[in-house]
């Protein structure tokens, strides 16, 4: 028997042709086998519930941290110099190469372990907390680590679920409870999960012990908000009673238990397979502009480093091909030396070489960029200004890699509802029959609290309009998913319902609840959802119970939702709700046109429109419908999909009974931030999934379109009239010919002579333009709609879902200019494009928090933006471009003396600078006040930047990084590279210097060049610094300070730790001499001269408009900066 059952069930599991079950898991229940005859028991191995987001284990962290830093180019390729040192004889001590890369993979190591511990010891602490399991019909506690897929646990008020449970029973007697799901996706708000129906009744560990039930669903998958099941439960019948499962029967680990006593759930993902767990995988890394001219920088001076040592290497061998050169008297050759292969030989040197001048590569540079950008990120959180007292939150950074780029956005595509608006509904209006009703008491939006009447704006309705009329009350009273909140009891009284407090419903959206609060005004009122009945007081003051039979929940791509009630006279009703392009279609009577002209009216003043639709169902028609949900709730595979199916069958033939208009106000300055992004050059886009007129009323009011903007439209209704290719060539003919006749202003279009142009395109729309030729062309429409949008001053698109969001953005992105491209949203539904978009900003909105979670910034209020971009993202660009340029001019200053130093050597690899001076000279001598620089820097004032959002003109398109610049530094390091080495060589050669007549050997030259560069590269960074505090003047003068004295007791003490000591007593020698004092103050300042100079002229003759800025607040006496920490 035992066999054929088995045989049964995988005939079953492996041949059906509806699902495919290799994407699905059973779970016993309690480990209890099902029945004799049912299904075959198949024991399954499932991970136990370890939490493990540690990275490195004690055995593996040397190897494995190792590999990874050594997977960065740089310092790869600094070990491999490292390796040639150690391998060939080359001139310099491996020490040279091989302490700042040890300094560089130690302090990168020490950061990552000590992360990692923390990890190990939150995994700890998590893995090893209490546990209540159900076994043997009593509770037995132990650690969460121990706990296995199908065990049952008990889960108490305020506790964490220690994994992912399917919801069996509850306290409360409707078997439902309360849970907060902050700390997985922010949201504070509490939600309402449902027991299964069978087995809500088990309230006792015995009575869940004897359940027997299998549970069949999908496989794990980090999607929070999807879950796809069914329970199969064994009663004392042969079939089982087979119940749908989905998110709202699942529990996740993360979530906490309110308002709720205990429950009692089964463990179906444990471990590293809960949802939880899943999300844990890092975001696609994004790399800035600033780092990618960084890398193209790298390579360049890598090939220069090369042709260098190729240079030397051939001169080496031509000027040893003169005889006796190559063999000199004094240093002849062994046999074995004459022996060696030319090409070995010339390789070795070449190697040589190569180890020499390596350090034009800067391997420190890495991490003060990495430190510059971590400390720099505090800024932002710090900002006092960027606090939000009503949330109580400030900025949040959620990766400081893209600081630098928040200063070069050249786009920024916006969501609208509750990122330009507040998300903060106001009941206006509504519309039943044609009629329109609406609160006689409203100020300023504001229904006043005593206010229990309407103004009736047309003629009384008759009798059947008075009943339609009654009908659309009751359908916005039953037709949602809104919980009232209970008053500290767990199912104690209710609010009054005349208290008109907000704080009495608690819903996912914000609508909902206006509307509800809205019919208030009306005379009807929602009371609560208890046993499955819905309670609602009507204008007689009398209870109406409704039966909730069926949900149809809402969703974005259907745009409307409905329930199907039974009264009390027995009577079934279908009420729908939804957006007027998904509810229209499906009416066959009502006031249509009238209807409709007030919801467009309502739409062009910036409301909110939802119509209200309903339809009888007789009981044979119910029992159809239950019979279809049902099999498309228990389906395992496509269950979305299969519901959308019978959703479009249900939701058909409907009677409309009216309209309701809600207003979204804008947010506080979201208009002035809007202006001043334009102003600054950022070309704004609003992507929403709005209706047209509603977002078109927006953008008008937040400054997006003005007056004299021209709109041009590609939308679904033009469509109708004209092909695609016509009138996306009309509109390419419209704005090309004003760009034509006139010059226009590309960063902000609000000049007053020309026209200007908005554009307005549907979701429609734009996929007929994303969609490619029949004729197979690849470029379609795509390069023709792009051109549009390059000349128009700002852009809507309506009806937009969230990939096509993402698609705008990918759009932009990828054009042939490759704009920088920053998103802003609040809600989950605009995760996609925060996520393809260079930079991805959040707003801690009432949507959630999946897009704060999810973007690289998030900010409490949109207009936070201004400040983020025009302030913190100028400062944070200006300071990281000096910190790259700087860097590789001071290497140059470095080594090219180094290089003309070969020239005098005979080619011999002879080092001009002590291992001491080339080891410290990135680490120690010039390291801190450029790090200090790239933090503290303000060229211009903050409150400046934020009045004259035009400056952020001045680094558009990386500005301080392109070709022009990185050459004049690489050109200004080769002047003084040759001042230090020719100045120090003339005004010294054939002369005595010394007191004593002695004459300055070889390694006093190296150290006055030295002396005369480090002096140089440090005064070159305070002639670029604007902004002095007290710490700028400690550093700066501290690490020439520093210099001295090192160099004092490097030379001037025996160290018994030296075999040799070829600096002793050499820089106390050179500052004994007065022409040496002379030399070192003379070349500094040659040095700097032209750098002044350019500087001096530039600023008469070319200013910029940051230098007329900096120009005039020097003559008013004003600071150039304000101190950094002054708004935090």
């Amino acid at each position: 028997m035992e066999c054929c059952s088995l045989v049964r069930t995988l005939v079953h599991r492996y041949c059906a042709g509806e699902e495919d079950w290799v994407d699905s898991r059973t779970v016993y229940v309690g480990h209890r086998e099902p029945p004799p005859g049912a299904e075959a028991y198949i024991p399954q191995r499932y991970p136990d519930n370890r939490i493990v987001s540690s990275k490195y284990t004690f055995w593996n962290f040397v190897p494995k941290n190792l590999f990874e830093q050594f997977r960065r180019v740089a310092n790869f390729y600094f070990l491999i110099i490292f390796l040639v040192q150690l391998i060939i004889d080359t001139p310099t001590s491996p020490v040279t190469s091989g302490l700042p890369l040890f300094f560089v993979i130690t302090v990168t190591a020490i950061k990552q372990g000590y992360e990692d511990w923390l990890r190990h010891k939150a995994d700890n602490a998590m893995n090893q907390c209490p546990v209540h399991f159900v076994q043997h019909g009593r509770l037995v506690r132990k650690q969460s680590r121990k706990l296995r897929v199908g065990d049952i646990v008990l889960v108490k008020e305020d506790e964490t679920f220690p994994c992912d449970l399917i919801f069996l029973s509850s306290s409360r007697a409707d078997g439902t409870c309360h849970v907060t799901t902050a700390s997985l996706d922010g949201e504070s708000s509490h939600k309402t999960h449902y027991a299964v129906q069978d087995t809500k009744g088990f309230h006792s560990e015995e009575d869940i012990d004897s359940l027997h039930a299998t549970i069949e669903c999908e496989q794990p998958q980090p999607d929070l908000y999807k879950f796809v099941g069914r329970i199969n439960v064994y009663n004392d019948q042969n079939d089982p009673v087979v119940r749908p499962l989905g998110s709202e029967n699942l529990l996740l680990r993360g979530a906490t238990l309110k308002n709720t006593e205990k429950i009692f759930g089964v463990a179906i993902y444990t471990g590293m397979e809960t949802k939880m767990a899943l999300n844990y995988q890092s975001k696609s890394q994004k790399r800035s502009a600033v780092e990618k001219s960084m890398n193209t920088f790298l390579i360049v001076y890598l090939c220069i480093l090369i042709s260098k040592a190729l240079v030397n290497t051939v001169l080496k061998y031509v000027w040893q091909s003169t005889p006796f050169q190559d063999e000199p008297w004094y240093s002849r050759k062994t046999e074995a030396e004459r022996q060696r292969s030319l090409f070995l030989r010339a390789f070795t040197d070449f190697l040589a070489f190569m180890v020499l001048f390596n350090y034009i590569i800067p391997v420190s540079m890495y991490v003060t960029v990495e430190m510059q950008k971590f400390l720099g990120s505090y800024f932002i959180t710090w900002d006092n200004e960027m606090f939000d007292e009503e949330l109580g939150e400030g900025p949040l950074v959620n990766t400081s890699d893209l600081n630098e780029e928040l200063g070069q956005v050249e786009y920024v595509f916006t969501d609208k509802t509750g990122t330009l608006t507040e998300n903060n509904m106001e009941f206006r209006e509504c519309c039943v029959e044609g009629r329109v009703c609406a609160p006689h008491a409203v100020c300023n939006g504001q229904a006043l609290p005593d206010a229990s009447a309407t103004d009736m704006i047309d003629a009384s309705p008759g009798a059947s309009g008075r009943e339609r009329e009654e009908l659309f009350f009751r359908a916005l009273c039953l037709c949602h998913t809104i919980q009232v909140k209970d008053d500290e009891e767990v199912d104690g009284p209710q609010k009054s319902p005349d208290s008109g407090k907000r704080s009495a419903y608690i819903s996912s959206s914000p609508d909902e609840v206006a509307l509800v609060e809205g019919i208030q005004r009306f005379g009807f009122t929602y009371l609560r959802l208890k046993d499955n009945y819905m309670e609602l007081l009507n204008r007689d003051n009398d209870v109406e119970r409704f039966e909730l039979l069926e949900i149809l929940s809402f969703d974005s791509v259907r745009r409307r939702m409905s329930v199907i009630v039974k009264s009390a006279a027995g009577e079934i009703y279908l009420f729908c709700k939804g957006a007027d392009s998904s509810i229209f279609p499906r009416v066959i009577e009502g006031k249509v046109d009238q209807i409709r002209s007030r919801v467009e009216r309502n739409a062009v003043e910036g409301l909110r429109t939802l119509c209200v639709a309903y339809k009888r169902l007789v009981p044979e028609e119910y029992e159809g419908i239950c019979k279809l949900l049902q099999a498309a709730r228990v389906a395992l595979q496509d269950r979305d999909k299969k519901l959308a199916e019978v959703y479009e069958q249900i939701e058909t033939d409907l009677v409309l009974l009216g309209a309701t208009a809600v207003e979204d106000r804008l947010q506080e300055k979201a208009a002035d931030t809007i202006e001043a992004l334009q102003k600054a050059g950022i070309k704004v886009w609003v992507l929403t999934g709005d209706k047209m007129e509603t977002a078109a009323a927006t953008c008008y009011a937040c400054k997006l379109f003005r007056r004299n903007t021209q709109l041009l439209e590609v939308t679904t209704k033009r469509l109708e009239e004209h092909s695609l290719h016509d009138v996306l060539f009309e509109l390419s003919k419209t704005v090309l010919r004003c760009s034509a006749s006139l010059t226009r202003d590309n960063f902000s279009g609000l000049s007053a002579d020309m026209q200007d142009y908005g554009l307005i395109i549907d979701g429609a729309a734009l996929s007929l333009i994303m969609k490619p030729r029949e004729d197979g062309s690849s470029s379609n429409y795509r390069e023709l709609f792009l051109d549009i949008c390059r000349n128009c001053s700002a852009v809507l698109c309506c009806r937009m879902a969230p990939l096509q969001k993402a698609q705008i953005v990918k759009l932009i992105k990828f054009s042939k200019e490759h704009p920088i491209t920053l998103a802003i949203g609040d809600g989950a539904n605009d995760v996609s494009m925060i996520l393809e978009a260079h930079v991805g900003i959040g707003v801690i909105g009432k949507e959630g928090r999946q897009a704060a979670r999810n973007s690289d910034y998030a900010i409490p209020k949109f207009k936070h933006l201004k400040k983020m971009l025009l302030v913190h993202g100028h400062f944070y660009y200006i300071r990281i471009s000096e910190l790259v340029q700087y860097f590789f001019y001071k290497n140059v200053c470095f080594i090219f003396p180094q290089f003309l130093y070969q020239f005098f050597c005979g080619f011999s690899q002879q080092t001009l600078y002590d291992t001491a001076y080339l080891t410290l000279y990135n680490i120690s001598f010039t390291s801190l006040p450029i790090l200090l620089y790239s933090l503290m820097e303000q060229h211009v004032a903050m409150d400046t930047l934020k009045r004259d959002p035009a400056l952020y003109r001045d680094i558009a398109k990386n500005a301080l990084l392109r070709w022009r610049a990185f050459i004049y530094w690489t050109l200004l390091g080769l002047f003084d590279a040759l001042v230090f080495f020719f100045g120090a060589y003339f005004m010294f050669e054939n002369t005595t210097v010394t007191s004593n007549g002695q004459v300055f050997g070889n390694w006093t030259f190296g150290t006055l060049v030295f002396t005369v560069m480090v002096f140089t590269v440090t005064l070159k960074l305070a002639l670029d610094t604007h902004y002095w505090t007290w710490i700028n003047h400690f550093v700066i003068w501290g690490s020439l300070l520093f210099y001295v004295v090192f160099s004092l007791l490097w030379g001037g003490v025996v160290w018994p730790f030296l075999s040799y000591q070829r600096m002793y007593y050499v820089f106390i020698q050179l500052l004994s001499s007065g022409p040496a004092w002379l030399a070192i103050v003379l070349l500094v300042t040659v040095s700097l001269l032209p750098d002044v100079l350019k500087k001096v002229l530039c600023r008469q003759l070319w200013p910029s408009a940051i230098e007329r800025v900096q120009t005039s607040r020097f003559v008013s006496g004003l600071p150039l900066g304000s101190h950094p920490l002054a708004p935090l």
